[in-house]
């Protein structure tokens, strides 16, 4: 029996340069969309993003700020204004169509109000399955939910013990949020700092409270790309960062 090697590790110093600005955020490099927006070199988002603001616009605004980043210098500040036409996203131009029926998503937001009792959206995603309107993740009650925009479907159910089974977005500090999207099984299913949540998980099977609307009819998504912002469908206004955004056919992680 050979004792093992004594001999330390080679003490060569760490390099020293700075790695090049388009390293992916970590953990993505696989991901069909990995991006720390360390490539922004201007001060409105551009390259792989566009900002849009659909039907109407107004007071949000999109910038990269070099201040506030959960990782590297830059990430994306939105200003967002109450009021539906208020509202901007940035929207990525890669087609996330490839990544196929069953989608990961791992967004690291920040921001800095509570979320109020009205309606507010974050991220939404275009459903080609349900005439190109919007899956939406945002908030209502003061808690996530998710929207959909054809039929305003939400998950969980704004009773009472519906919303208890979600949970606010929390202030003043990264929050990662994850989840997976399976067009071909009609399942959804939300992470929050890596815990499951409960009242943002559609099974497949109808739970009052809980998916039960969100099963009225039958739900098989084909989500065709991701875009991050703010939307107000009443009061609500906020400020967000959004950062190492990653979109992949299996999850990611925080």
């Amino acid at each position: 029996t050979m004792a093992p090697p004594t001999m330390p590790p080679p003490t060569t110093p760490p390099p020293t340069t700075p790695p090049p600005t388009t390293t992916p955020p970590a953990g993505c490099a696989g991901a069909v969309l990995c991006d720390g927006f360390e490539n922004q070199t201007g001060s409105t988002p551009s390259g792989d993003w566009t900002v849009v603001s659909p039907d109407c616009s107004g007071a949000g605004t999109a910038t990269i700020d070099t201040t506030t980043a959960h990782s590297g210098s830059r990430a994306v500040r939105i200003n967002g204004a109450a009021g539906y036409c208020n509202h901007v996203f940035i929207r990525s131009a890669k087609n996330l169509s490839s990544v196929g029926s069953v989608r990961y998503a791992r967004i690291w937001v920040r921001h800095t109000t509570a979320q109020p009792t009205d309606h507010t959206t974050m991220v939404t995603m275009a459903d080609a399955a349900d005439g190109n309107r919007d899956l939406r993740l945002g908030g209502q009650n003061g808690a996530l939910q998710w929207n959909r925009a054809s039929d305003d479907a939400t998950l969980p159910e704004q009773s009472p013990a519906g919303v208890a089974q979600s949970l606010p977005l929390p202030t003043n500090r990264w929050a990662c949020v994850e989840f997976m999207v399976d067009g071909s099984a009609g399942q959804l299913r939300t992470w929050l700092d890596g815990s499951a949540v409960t009242g943002l998980t559609a099974d497949g099977v109808p739970t009052h409270d809980i998916d039960g609307q969100w099963y009225n009819r039958t739900w098989r998504p084909q989500l065709t790309d991701l875009k991050l912002g703010w939307e107000s469908y009443g009061g609500g206004a906020d400020t967000l960062w959004y950062d190492d955004v990653a979109v992949g056919s299996s999850r990611i992680g925080c």
